[in-house]
């Protein structure tokens, strides 16, 4: 079961509010004029995971998309491999 917290109570007790989330696991539902505007839970490993793998995700989307802007900008005859090979010899 949730609890509730208005947005007063929480600018004014944001401390043991987040204390509480921590330690109990408790699950609070911020309210604005009695109405639902968010929710403030625990993070969990599971959301430390959820980032780190987003984080992965954006960082390969910008390779790939690196990629392609150097594969449409490529103007040699040779392959980029080709190139690096010559210059190790």
């Amino acid at each position: 079961m949730s609890k509730k917290a208005g947005i007063r109570e929480l600018k004014n007790q944001t401390s043991r509010i987040v204390t509480t989330a921590r330690e109990e696991m408790a699950e609070y539902v911020i309210t604005s004029q009695g109405k639902p505007v968010a929710m403030l839970r625990p993070f969990t490993r599971d959301d430390e995971e959820s980032i780190r793998l987003r984080r992965v995700d954006e960082e390969l989307s910008e390779m790939k998309s690196l990629a392609v802007e150097i594969g449409e900008a490529w103007t040699s005859p040779h392959t980029s491999t080709y190139l690096i090979d010559e210059q190790r010899r």
